[in-house]
This record gives C-alpha cells, sequence and structure tokens, in this order.
C-alpha cells in the first residue's frame, strides 16, 4: 500500500476476483490488424500494449471492445468453431503477463453500435435515425438475433474464462450503443417482450448476463459498462455541463433504477461515466470539459447500488480520488488516455512521483482518431505507445554532440529522446523561455494539462542534463564554426499575416497576442478564421459575454487534421451556446470606424428537403453579396506559415527539419517528428 494515496491502493473485490489497487484503466480500443487477429484475440503487441501498463502499477486492465460478431462464421469467440479455439490460445499471453505484474484483466466484450455504426444496415433495437447520416435509418433487430448475441456472449465469455482471462465487462448499457439504445424508452419502439416497460427494456442485457455466467460459472466475474446520464437533448444533440435541458436519454431518476436491476440481475460491478454518441464529449471528454467531469453522477449512484462503481472521465488526480475512494463515494478510479500517456502512471502515483507522469491533453488526436482512420492506436504525447518493445529509445551505441535550434515542443522532444541516448545536447531557443507555440496554445483557462505537459518538458530536459542557451539566434555560421554530430532545426512556424485595409488598427490583434496579453473590452468581437484556434477563442470570448462573429473564408469551419468528432461536436454546441454567428464562404474587405466590411459568396446549396435555396443558379463561385458587422475589437487566427529559413541554408545529410517548420499541424505532429528521427541517432 502506498504512503501516499493509501486509499487508493487498498485491494477491492469484484466478484470473486481481488485486485490489487483501485485504479483500472479503461477501455481503450485495439482494432488494427498489427494489434489483433481476425478471431478477435490480440497479437504479442497487442497484448504488450496492455502488459505494459500493468508493468507501470495498474490493477485493473479492462481491454478495448471484443465485437462478439464481426467475423466470418467459424472465426470469432462468439462462436464454437476454430476461431474459439484460436482466441482461447493467443489470449493466454495476455493472461499471464498481466497476471506477472500481479494485476487482473478483464475483457470487455460488445454487441457493437445499433444507430452509432457507420453502416447503416446494422440493427438497431427499432428502426431508429442513424447517428452519422440521420437521413438513413437502421432497421429493427429480429428476436432470433437477439438470441444468437445472447449465444455468442456466452461464448465469448467462456473463451475468455478458458483462456485464464479473469472476467469479462458487457459493452454497453453506456455511450448509446446497441443494448444501451435498448434501455432507454426513445430509442426503444418495440413492441415485444424486448420493448415497452423498464423491465422489458433491460431484458437484453440481463439475459446476457444470466447466460454468460450459465456458461462460466455463477462466480465468474461480469460488469458492465454504464452511462450515468445520457445528457441528449434529442438525437444528434448533446447538452453542455451546466446546460439546462430536458434529458431525452437516461436521466437520473431511471438510472438509479436500472444499475440496482443490473446488480440484480448479476453483474458484480459497475464501469461508469456519461454521455451516447448524441453527446460524445461526455464518454469521450476534450480539454473543453471539466475535469472529473463524470464524478457527481457516479458519486450519486453509488448511493443506490452496493456492487463496486467505477468511474472514469478526466479523472486523474489521485489526490481526488484517494479523497472519495475513502470517503466510499466511489470504489475505483477510471483511466484512459492518461495510461496511454503514461504507461508507469500507477507507479509514479504511489511514489508521489507526480511532477515526472506525462499528462494526456485531451486532443484525442493519437488515439480516438487514429482508431477512427483504421490505424493502430497510439497517443499524440506519447509515440511509442501501442508499440513499446519496437519503437522505444533505447541506448546509442555511440555518443554523438547534438544541436537542437528551437525550444518549441519538437525540439524539446528531441533534445530528451537524444539524452535518453546517451548523448549530449545543446538546446538554443532565441527567447528567454522554453515553449514556443505552445505556450500562447496552452493559455486559455481550461488548458491546464497543455501547460503541466510544457512543465513536464521542461523538467525533463533539465534533469537529463540537456545544456539550455536562451536568447540565442543560431545562424549558418554558428552551425559552420560549431561541428556537431547531428542538427535539429525545430524553428516553429509564424503566424500568417493579413494585408487589409485597417488591420493597422490598435483594436486589431493577431492570436498569439490575444492569447498571450490582451485584455478584449469591447461588447462586439470579429475573430478572423475558423480553424480550431479562432474557434477556441470564439467560443472563449462568448463564454465571456462578448457579442462574436466568426468569418471564415471557406466552406467549413474546425478544418484541422485529425480533430476527433467527440472534440468537433462539442465546440458545435459552444458556438450554439454562445449564441456565436458564423459566417462561412466570407472574407473581410476592410475595417473602418468600428466597422468590419465583409463579402460573402452565397452559393446554391440544397434546402433541408434537398432542393434548390436561390431561385436561379449561382455558378460554381457564387454570388457576392456585402454586409457591414460592428466590431469593438478583431482577432485574426489565419494560421501559420513553417519558418525554415534556417534549414534552407544549411541543409545536409546530418540535419533534420522538424515539428511546425516542416507543416504547421499539431502537438501530436511536432511531437511525432522529433521522436521518429531522435530515437534512431
Amino acid at each position: 500500500m502506498s504512503k501516499h494515496y493509501p486509499a487508493l491502493f487498498s485491494p477491492i473485490k469484484i466478484g470473486s476476483m481481488e485486485v490489487k489497487n483501485r485504479i483500472a484503466m479503461m477501455p481503450m480500443g485495439v482494432f488494427s490488424p498489427r494489434l489483433m487477429t481476425p478471431y478477435g484475440a490480440y497479437t504479442k503487441e497487442g497484448a504488450d500494449y496492455y502488459i505494459e501498463r500493468a508493468k507501470g502499477g495498474t490493477g485493473l486492465i479492462i481491454t478495448g471492445l471484443l465485437p462478439v460478431t464481426w467475423y466470418p462464421k467459424g472465426h470469432g469467440p462468439g462462436d464454437r468453431g476454430a476461431g474459439f479455439d484460436q482466441y482461447v490460445e493467443q489470449q493466454k499471453y495476455l493472461a499471464d503477463g498481466i497476471h506477472k505484474y500481479g494485476s487482473k484483466v478483464i475483457v470487455q466484450i460488445t454487441a457493437l453500435s445499433g444507430r452509432s455504426s457507420h453502416n447503416p444496415a446494422d440493427p438497431a433495437p427499432s428502426v431508429l435515425p442513424n447517428v452519422w447520416d440521420p437521413t438513413k435509418k437502421n432497421r429493427e433487430m429480429t428476436k432470433q438475433e437477439i438470441h444468437e448475441y445472447i449465444e455468442m456472449f456466452a461464448n465469448a465469455a467462456l473463451a475468455c474464462k478458458l483462456a485464464g482471462i479473469d472476467g469479462v465487462e458487457v459493452h454497453a448499457v453506456h455511450e448509446g450503443y446497441l443494448l444501451d439504445q435498448f434501455t432507454i424508452a426513445n430509442t426503444n419502439h418495440r413492441t415485444d417482450e424486448y420493448g415497452g416497460s423498464l423491465e422489458n427494456r433491460l431484458r437484453f442485457p440481463t439475459e446476457i448476463v444470466q447466460a454468460i455466467k450459465a456458461a462460466c460459472g455463477a462466480n465468474y466475474p461480469v460488469t458492465v459498462r454504464y452511462s450515468v446520464k445520457s445528457y441528449m437533448k434529442g438525437f444528434n444533440r448533446g447538452a453542455l455541463p451546466g446546460e439546462e435541458f430536458e434529458e431525452f436519454g437516461r436521466d437520473y431518476e431511471e438510472s438509479f433504477i436500472v444499475a440496482q436491476k443490473l446488480a440484480e440481475a448479476g453483474y458484480d460491478a459497475l464501469n461508469c461515466d456519461n454521455g451516447s454518441y448524441d453527446s460524445w464529449f461526455w464518454p469521450h471528454p476534450p480539454v473543453y470539459m471539466p475535469k472529473a467531469c463524470n464524478l457527481e453522477d457516479v458519486k450519486a449512484l453509488k448511493k443506490h447500488v452496493s456492487v463496486p462503481v467505477i468511474c472514469a472521465g478526466r479523472f486523474d488526480d489521485p489526490e481526488l480520488a484517494n479523497e472519495v475512494i475513502a470517503n466510499n463515494e466511489i470504489d475505483m478510479m477510471g483511466l484512459g488516455r492518461p495510461l496511454l500517456a503514461d504507461a508507469n502512471l500507477a507507479n509514479k502515483f504511489a511514489k508521489g512521483d507526480v511532477e515526472n507522469i506525462r499528462p494526456c491533453i485531451a486532443c484525442h488526436n493519437g488515439c480516438l482518431s487514429r482508431i477512427f482512420q483504421g490505424k493502430d492506436i497510439s497517443c499524440a504525447v506519447n509515440p511509442a505507445c501501442g508499440r513499446e518493445y519496437t519503437y522505444d529509445i533505447g541506448n546509442s551505441d555511440q555518443q554523438k554532440r547534438i544541436l537542437v535550434v528551437g525550444g518549441g515542443l519538437g525540439g524539446m522532444e528531441a533534445a530528451r529522446v537524444c539524452a535518453l541516448r546517451g548523448h549530449k545536447v545543446d538546446l538554443y531557443e532565441k527567447t528567454d523561455q522554453l515553449g514556443g507555440a505552445f505556450i500562447p496554445a496552452s493559455a486559455l483557462k481550461y488548458k491546464d494539462d497543455d501547460r503541466r505537459l510544457l512543465a513536464w518538458y521542461i523538467k525533463q530536459v533539465q534533469d537529463l542534463g540537456v545544456k539550455i542557451h536562451f536568447n540565442t539566434e543560431i545562424t549558418k555560421g554558428f552551425i559552420t564554426e560549431n561541428n556537431y554530430d547531428e542538427i535539429f532545426i525545430a524553428t516553429g512556424a509564424k503566424e500568417r499575416k493579413l494585408d487589409i485595409p485597417g488591420f493597422d488598427s490598435t483594436n486589431v490583434t493577431y492570436a498569439i497576442d490575444t492569447l498571450l496579453h490582451t485584455e478584449i473590452t469591447g461588447e462586439n468581437v470579429v475573430v478572423v478564421g475558423g480553424g480550431l484556434t479562432g474557434v477556441e477563442i470564439a467560443c472563449d470570448l462568448g463564454q465571456k459575454g462578448k457579442k462574436v462573429t466568426v468569418i471564415e473564408a471557406t466552406d467549413t469551419i474546425l478544418n484541422s487534421f485529425g480533430l476527433s468528432a467527440a472534440n468537433y461536436n462539442m465546440l458545435m454546441e459552444m458556438l450554439d451556446f454562445y449564441k456565436i454567428n458564423v459566417m462561412k464562404s466570407s472574407k473581410v474587405t476592410k475595417y473602418e470606424d468600428g466597422t468590419v466590411y465583409v463579402t460573402t459568396m452565397i452559393k446554391n446549396y440544397p434546402n433541408i428537403a434537398n432542393r434548390a435555396k436561390l431561385l436561379f443558379a449561382a455558378g460554381p463561385d457564387g454570388i457576392p453579396e456585402p454586409s457591414e458587422i460592428k466590431a469593438d475589437h478583431v482577432v485574426v487566427s489565419v494560421g501559420y506559415k513553417s519558418d525554415n529559413k534556417l534549414y534552407e541554408e544549411v541543409k545536409a545529410e546530418n540535419v533534420h527539419l522538424i515539428g511546425d517548420a516542416v507543416k504547421p499541424e499539431s502537438v501530436m505532429k511536432a511531437i511525432w517528428d522529433a521522436y521518429e528521427v531522435a530515437r534512431t541517432i
């Protein structure tokens, strides 16, 4: 037991299974062919991803979802063909590897998505609008299919038990997946025994746990992934924290009864968060969501059930977790993305070494977004995640002298990795502080994890003995005169400027100055640029009570590569909530006497009935429509241009251009660029 957080590091029983501490890894999916076999077991690298988190001290590993269907007949663990036996044999490596470190493992098994599927042909409880394309309808599931699914759940659970897996988690009365849709009145319109009354709506998940217990024994642990509250305003509309709304999904009154009935049916624990695909920013909370966003709801649920409850959702504070566990307000701390960022997080908690924890920044770029691009799961701030033993840092055979030009995240990552490999590193930064463009990027109040990441990087390079030189701009002459073995050019990017009449006014500021220095006192603000930074600034101003208009030259906003739907959807809800006016296909022509003059290209996009919106054809470029907007202040956020001048001057085989200096894109690109090169030197 840790002297730092004794309650957090006390053991707990889930059914017959004892877990050594109260830290659980939340299901973080492994689906790509490199990590998952065609019959649902994990490859060695897929299993090693989980084993590394057990090695890092996590008490309970809950794997990403394993579909009970999804496979050709005879190839998945949900049936008893060749795939069943192959699954059992393959998963023993996972079970043995996790048990080696005294941890327990539960495999999450799922009925998949219903109306949340990208394939509208997949069955739902009733005929329902598809989440991703509401013009299409998912069909109603047949009773025969329900019974087949129940049998496949039991078979999959048995396969897990035979492989030495400690238990299974049924996915999910949670997040608007298929089983969740069955339990909610507004998504279950059936008239048979699987619809209507609450008892009928719970019949599917109830019969699943009963079938699993019958196949595996009454003492085999079965947990259920559970959303306490749906936070749905309707189909495809989620409620923001603190917003007043009428719940369309599951609300507290019914939720507490549902939880009790699930426990009575045989579930040994409730693995809790909130939300649905319609409110996707609750189960997958972006940086805009408050820390421990689900804690109060899970604490309320805990009062109504006797089985253990796990709480997840930006919940990475060990002091808070220790307090609520000690007070018997929850039973376990659930961690997903933070364990991707730092697999040793639990061991660092135990040692009280929180300053050396690499924080998750809730960006979703390396995990959720990559999964839905069909790529391996990983992490924006930890490139080795998901390839722990094939993409690690290691030691260099020969010590070299390394020069890093630029102290942003990319430069610090290059310096960190090179120092870990045993090289001598000089890092030169032209300003008086490390962080580069990430300093303004982390300035907004809610970006405390960004600031933690920045502090982590500074501490790492200092602790590793990197020689840091401030207020020095490196020239070609300096590089020529000094005989460095390898050189990293991480000179970042500069803000793009607009040559528009009136933009030399003191009431016009660019994004960096706005984020770092500018207090906007006027009521009416125009933000020029509808990219991620511009929209974040607009939402921040809207929250402060400003009347904000966003002007974007292209036909869409938030065109940031890799931006997860969870982040995107929450920002869109925030734009609505703060009544921010968004003008697309629009350009500013001048700013004069407190007025922004705008030209919008009106195009003949179809109306809601998919018919002509205009009375005549507008042509491919549209029809210019001028307008005027009152603006006490204008914020310009139109992106960045790579600063690669030094690199062009000193190009050589041992000179490496990384990060925004190659192409301004994201934190993930800057870190991954640096890691990719530095680990080979």
